[in-house]
């Protein structure tokens, strides 16, 4: 089975001399299909760069990165572009859902963008919207819409298609309790089949929702647990973690 995604020895530094970051340093990581990663770690750890270099946006310093079984290194910037439309998705913290869009127009957006016609874009945007049980609200516009309808709705245009990687920074931050994990239980549901994501997440609670936990620190990875009782016994045992 080939990879959803791997990073193999991927180092990022920003600036030079003094002023010199090293905001990743030799990463590894591989997440299958149908696995759920969460990522964890204190402020300035390097997880939004992980996720960036993950998702195209970024160039590593140096490694390679792979997205199912692609190397990244080997693709001009307009392939980027054309990979990242049609098989990654990204789920931000503030949803990013365009105003004057309805659900449906914004989950069928990206693929509207792809050259995908109108009429087809529809429907996998109406089905996508289905699965997360929007249906009804498919023609409502974003202010009309509950920060748990909003989030459900981003997370529909990040899995529209054909895409099989999802990429999340922080996709509960917005949100109270209840909604954070009916978020996290719709990610969970999502990252099935062919489908793999990597989330980003300051919530020991959350992050249990994932197959695995990796922690960052100073850029490396220091930790991993697929324990069934998730993070919170690392965080136990070393509380500065």
């Amino acid at each position: 089975m080939t990879s959803a995604l791997g990073l193999s020895r991927v180092s990022k530094t920003y600036g030079k001399g003094a002023s010199e970051v090293h905001a990743l340093r030799e990463v590894d990581l591989v997440v299958e299909p149908g696995e759920l990663v969460a990522v964890m770690g204190p402020s300035g750890s390097g997880k939004s760069t992980l996720l960036t270099i993950a998702g195209s946006l970024e160039e590593p310093s140096s490694g390679e990165v792979t997205v199912g079984g692609m190397a990244l290194s080997g693709l001009s910037r307009n392939e980027r572009a054309m990979l990242r439309r049609r098989h990654i998705g990204y789920v931000f913290q503030d949803f990013n859902l365009l105003a004057g869009l309805t659900a449906a127009e914004n989950v069928s957006l990206p693929l509207e963008l792809d050259g995908t016609s109108l009429k087809t874009s529809r429907a996998a945007a109406l089905a996508a919207l289905e699965r997360l049980g929007l249906a009804d609200r498919a023609d409502h516009f974003p202010d009309e819409l509950s920060g748990g309808e909003r989030q459900r709705v981003a997370i529909a245009r990040a899995v529209v298609g054909e895409r099989h990687l999802l990429l999340a920074d922080e996709p509960s931050g917005a949100l109270d309790s209840v909604n954070g994990e009916a978020v996290m239980r719709m990610v969970r549901a999502t990252c099935q089949g062919d489908v793999a994501g990597v989330v980003v997440t300051h919530d020991a609670q959350l992050a249990s929702w994932a197959d695995r936990v990796v922690f960052l620190r100073d850029g490396r990875v220091v930790d991993q647990t697929a324990e069934p009782d998730g993070p919170e016994s690392l965080l136990e045992a070393d509380p500065a973690r």
